[in-house]
């Protein structure tokens, strides 16, 4: 074997300490691929029964779509929500059009306005009071800073962090909300032409309905959402109606609940779908077109007050100066 080694060092120009080391590290790299080939070979009994556990569980998720997606929290949590049912099924309705689909996600909110409206106040309250008590381990610089604070102008700061922190989520819930609507209302007609064009060309309208979703994942990813959602609710058995008054009232879009009236009532009549789809689509694009000279209409108005403001002191400054200018010289003469 030394013989074997020194004959390859002499041809090769290499160590034999350096021969060794690679032989070594070709023998430990070999005996991985042979372990990690061996722990990849599944058995097929185990290869099927994991199969079935997937299934199963695309089965609950299929039944999770049926029921209600937000669920209304009790006891201590309920306490900060409306007291009115309706009221508490309109903040339900906000957080399904914000895109809060998760079924704890009324849940989540409240305890969000109960920590930023009741527990910071109060953390901040400790900090002050604690930072006037001699003995306190608090960092010198926050102790002269909060020194200076007495009981009134504590009792303002706790009060102003609790209606800030309070009402803090639902004014960041309806902006949110907002920015939804606006976007699947900017992608919903480019939608409804390819949904045209898609039934146009042979597909029925479930199929054509998941192929735009397809399509509009990277372009508009809310209404692609929304449009696989509904698909994936009939598919795991939910009637069409109903999913698509589902979709409607989770976008709170006017022209989804419209679209979702259009369909359902070719389907009720047996009138032909792609002839539907045409009528609306002319009916969005004239829409669309009437909604763009209405905003153009309205930037006149917008920028007089602008213009106003800020033409109006030049105009003065240079009317108005010279007349300013020789008064005080006349004056001081």
């Amino acid at each position: 074997m030394e013989h074997i080694l020194e004959t390859l060092s002499v041809r090769s120009g290499v160590s034999t300490e350096l021969l060794l080391m690679s032989g070594l590290g070709v023998g430990i790299l070999l005996l991985f691929l042979s372990v990690s080939s061996a722990i990849s070979q599944r058995n097929p009994a185990a290869s099927r029964i994991a199969n079935l556990r997937s299934q199963r569980s695309a089965s609950r998720l299929d039944r999770g779509l049926l029921r209600e997606t937000v669920q209304t929290p009790k006891g201590l949590f309920k306490a900060a929500l409306p007291g009115k049912e309706n009221e508490r099924r309109k903040l339900e309705e906000k957080l399904l059009q914000a895109g809060l689909t998760n079924p704890n996600a009324l849940r989540y909110f409240t305890l969000a306005r109960v920590w930023l409206g009741v527990f910071v106040p109060m953390l901040v309250a400790l900090v002050i009071s604690a930072s006037k008590l001699p003995g306190m381990p608090i960092p010198s610089e926050i102790a002269n800073a909060l020194d200076s604070i007495d009981n009134a102008s504590t009792l303002q700061v706790v009060g102003v962090l609790a209606g800030v922190g309070y009402f803090l989520p639902t004014i960041w819930l309806t902006q949110r909300q907002k920015e939804r609507k606006r976007k699947i209302s900017e992608a919903f007609p480019n939608a409804l032409d390819l949904l045209q064009v898609s039934v146009e060309a042979g597909l029925g309208f479930d199929a054509a309905m998941t192929r735009v979703g397809n399509e509009l994942a990277h372009v508009s990813p809310e209404l692609a959402f929304e449009l696989l959602s509904s698909q994936h609710e009939i598919q795991a058995g939910r009637p069409r109606e109903q999913a698509l008054a589902e979709m409607a009232r989770r976008t709170g879009v006017d022209m989804i609940q419209s679209f979702s009236a259009v369909v359902l009532q070719s389907m009720r009549f047996g009138t032909s779908m792609s002839e539907a789809l045409t009528t609306y689509a002319e009916e969005m694009r004239e829409y669309r077109e009437t909604r763009a000279q209405e905003m153009a209409n309205k930037l006149p108005v917008k920028m007089s007050a602008v213009l106003a403001a800020l033409m109006l002191p030049t105009l003065m400054i240079v009317t108005a100066g010279p007349s300013v200018i020789r008064y005080f010289r006349a004056f001081i003469d």
